[in-house]
């Protein structure tokens, strides 16, 4: 059976460490104070409550802090909850980095690197290589390393190079049943859609938002960064103009955040495929922590569904 926090169940005993994510005070309804504590490791997260929290409580645990936690796994409004029995700081004795609590991605930065590296050689229009390769080039580290997200989908380490090699393939294979769709301007806007969430999240660790993140947004940093980077490399023409409207309007809707709405076949494409790669990995991973004939939890990234396992998949 697979160990860790993303693969307890409701009604078991937890012992081991984990990280802190967030940490956030909180007072009941007599006035006691208490801490919302969302603890992580490389599995999975859950939410835990440490009720009468003291002042020395609030400032050992914080965010990014170790602990050493044992309690039971209990199901609140749909969702796995931890009730603290007893939890301690780690120490240096116990041997724990802070490495070894944070998710990755399932494939290894070599096969990400190549993926991307095919997709840049398989553009025929120079103008939107040269930009994707300067870009590639610019955020390369960052790009392997980052989070797609502070939560929801992708939210490991390498999660954005990951959801970008996905979709990619994705793309690869839509554009052999339409091959009307420029497979250029496609790919270009699947490498560069996200690639703002570099200066809007804050690392990989314990993932926040950056001030810049929080007033500004990765669609409209990107666009900029578009602009700056034709300029610097003195490109001019269409190609740049469609490229910023890629990654303007890839949310759909600007309830969803997108100033407009997909107005080129190539960026209703990428909005679409962007869907199916976010939604399938927050389905595949809540899935693969069930067995068949039980239900996730409430996903709220997917209208707070709970999906279920059909009995005759395999274990």
């Amino acid at each position: 059976m697979k160990r860790g926090i993303g693969y307890s169940a409701v009604g078991e005993t937890f012992d081991d460490f984990l990280l802190i994510k967030e940490a956030t005070k909180g007072t009941t309804s007599n006035g006691k104070p208490f801490l919302t504590l969302i603890l992580r490791d490389a599995t999975g997260e859950i939410e835990a409550k440490l009720w009468d929290a003291t002042t020395d409580d609030e400032a050992l645990f914080i965010a990014e802090q170790i602990i050493r936690v044992t309690g039971e796994i209990n199901q609140f409004r749909g969702k796995n909850q931890l009730k603290i029995l007893s939890v301690r700081p780690a120490q240096e004795t116990d041997g724990v980095k802070l490495s070894d609590f944070v998710e990755k991605a399932p494939v290894d930065r070599e096969y990400l690197t190549e993926k991307l590296t095919e997709a840049i050689f398989e553009m025929k229009n120079p103008v939107i290589q040269r930009i994707v390769r300067a870009f590639i080039k610019k955020y390369q580290e960052g790009l392997l390393t980052y989070p797609a997200a502070s939560k929801n989908h992708h939210e490991y380490a390498s999660g954005l190079a990951h959801h970008i090699v996905s979709m990619l393939q994705v793309a690869r294979e839509l554009s052999k049943l339409y091959p009307q769709v420029n497979k250029d301007l496609l790919y270009a806007g699947i490498i560069l859609h996200d690639l703002g969430k570099l200066r809007e999240l804050s690392g990989v660790v314990t993932t926040t938002y950056t001030l810049e993140g929080k007033l500004l947004g990765h669609i409209p940093i990107m666009v900029e960064e578009i602009g700056l980077m034709a300029r610097e490399l003195q490109i001019e023409g269409e190609e740049v103009l469609i490229l910023q409207h890629l990654v303007l309007s890839h949310h759909g809707k600007a309830e969803w955040g997108s100033p407009t709405p997909p107005l080129v076949r190539e960026a209703e494409l990428l909005h679409l495929i962007d869907l199916i790669d976010a939604k399938m990995n927050m389905l595949n991973r809540a899935l693969d922590k069930v067995i068949p004939g039980e239900f996730t939890d409430r996903l709220f990234a997917m209208d707070n569904r709970a999906f279920y396992k059909p009995l005759f998949e395999e274990k």
